[in-house]
């Protein structure tokens, strides 16, 4: 099992090191070695969740395709500059905000410019709401109705009776006031601007120049509006059918009556809101396939395929031996598990791999499933190493210099804004379900 387990392990290693598509293909790759080389029997690969994940891409590339996103980012510009002093308050939460109702973190690289720029202009540290701003991007993947993790979520929890209202109900406030409180801390991180070294260095040398950065906004506002209310009205649909199972649509079996399965609810919403979309605003299917968030979509797609399809072939050929070795810890710590998520995502660099590769671990040792929604926000780790995409984008897009990589890698701009996020949003989610 240790032998199967370091394949594993490098196979994760190797492909994070690789990104885009790099984890999902290295996840077949060692599902390779634990099939043909340790015998193992492979388990199903995890069709439901990524036909959601695609579904979801698909309504939200048709909206960035519209001009939507564009429209939003205007909108967040101007809420920016009307209140300057209060912009790493508010950042984080127009970065939240985005994520929560696209159901993708990388919606935030629209918006990450107009932050660092707007901070910029008043004197503001940009590393202050940079920082949160990624952070509560991050966050919200695991409070979006119609994120790839959430999604993937309810899929393993739905037979225990587990409805979306459940998930939402915990991970929502807690995520929310872990952003909130870890924006207040952000708001005394570092030297004020005018007075941090790396600024004035770089504006003795000439390498800053103030310079007015506005967001484009969308071509056509009619289309983009369009294009938003549609997909909100999807995502409004997908939490109502999620929350009421009554309205879900019944049909008579030979078996008896069956209920319409939730992943089918969001797939057939998603897909008709894309469709709707590209109908309504006349915009070119071709189009929605070349913004940022189609590929990043697929990217998490390929990745859930290989990584999950390996971790669920790894855990279950070994179900026994795992179980004996860890059941009486977990049993009494259960919030020992939330540790292996952070640290699990912090090698997946995603949420939803590491929901599908560890969740049903977790399921099996016979932890609770309102232990496991509050323990959700764990999987929010791969702010820990500063390489992944946002975060690297936030640190270009910071010209003062001030957000940046520590001298010793881990002591960067974003790491204690996503530990107290983190930490704040698990334990106010474990408290939480002592009540619910």
């Amino acid at each position: 099992m240790l032998l199967q387990l370091l394949f594993v392990i490098i196979a994760i290693i190797i492909g994070a090191r690789i990104g885009g598509i790099g984890l999902g293909v290295l996840g077949g790759a060692g599902l390779a070695i634990l099939t043909f080389g340790f015998g193992l029997q492979p388990t199903s690969p995890p069709v439901d969740v990524m036909l959601m994940i695609a579904a979801v891409i698909a309504a939200a590339s048709c909206m960035q395709a519209a001009g939507g996103l564009d429209l939003m980012v205007k909108w967040a510009e101007r809420l920016l500059r009307k209140n300057p002093k209060y912009i790493t308050i508010l950042s984080p939460l127009v970065t939240y905000l985005f994520t929560f109702v696209a159901g993708t973190g990388h919606v935030a690289y629209s918006v990450l410019p107009v932050i660092a720029e707007v901070a910029a202009e008043t004197k503001v540290r940009p590393e202050r709401p940079l920082s949160i701003a990624v952070i509560a991007s991050q966050q919200a993947i695991t409070a979006s109705p119609i994120s790839a993790a959430t999604v993937a979520m309810l899929s393993l929890l739905a037979p225990f009776g587990i409805t979306l209202i459940d998930i939402m109900a915990i991970s929502v406030p807690c995520t929310l006031i872990g952003v909130v409180i870890a924006a207040i801390y952000s708001m005394h991180t570092g030297k004020e601007l005018e007075k941090d070294p790396e600024y004035i260095r770089r504006l003795a040398s000439g390498e800053y120049k103030s310079l007015h950065y506005e967001a484009k906004g969308a071509d056509n506002s009619r289309k983009a509006v369009i294009s938003i209310v549609i997909f909100l009205a999807a995502t409004a649909g997908v939490v109502l059918f999620g929350s009421v199972e009554s309205l879900r649509p019944a049909f008579a079996t030979a078996g008896g009556t069956v209920q319409m399965e939730m992943s089918h609810i969001i797939e057939i919403f998603m897909l008709s809101a894309a469709a709707l979309i590209l109908l309504a605003t006349k915009t070119d299917g071709i189009k929605a396939t070349q913004g940022s968030v189609f590929p990043a979509g697929m990217q998490a797609v390929i990745a859930i395929f290989g990584i999950a399809w390996m971790g669920d072939t790894f855990i279950a050929g070994n179900m026994a031996e795992l179980k004996g070795a860890i059941e009486s810890i977990v049993t009494d710590m259960p919030w020992l598990f939330g540790i292996s998520l952070f640290v699990m995502s912090i090698l997946l660099f995603s949420q939803a791999a590491t929901i599908r590769a560890l969740l049903p671990l977790g399921i099996a040792l016979g932890i609770s499933p309102y232990m496991l929604i509050a323990m959700f926000p764990a999987v929010n780790g791969y702010f820990f190493l500063p390489n992944y995409p946002t975060v690297v984008a936030a640190i270009n897009f910071d010209r003062t210099g001030t957000t940046r990589i520590g001298k010793y890698l881990l002591n960067h701009s974003f790491m204690m804004p996503g530990l107290i996020a983190t930490a704040i949003s698990v334990g106010l989610g474990l408290i939480a379900v002592q009540f619910l």
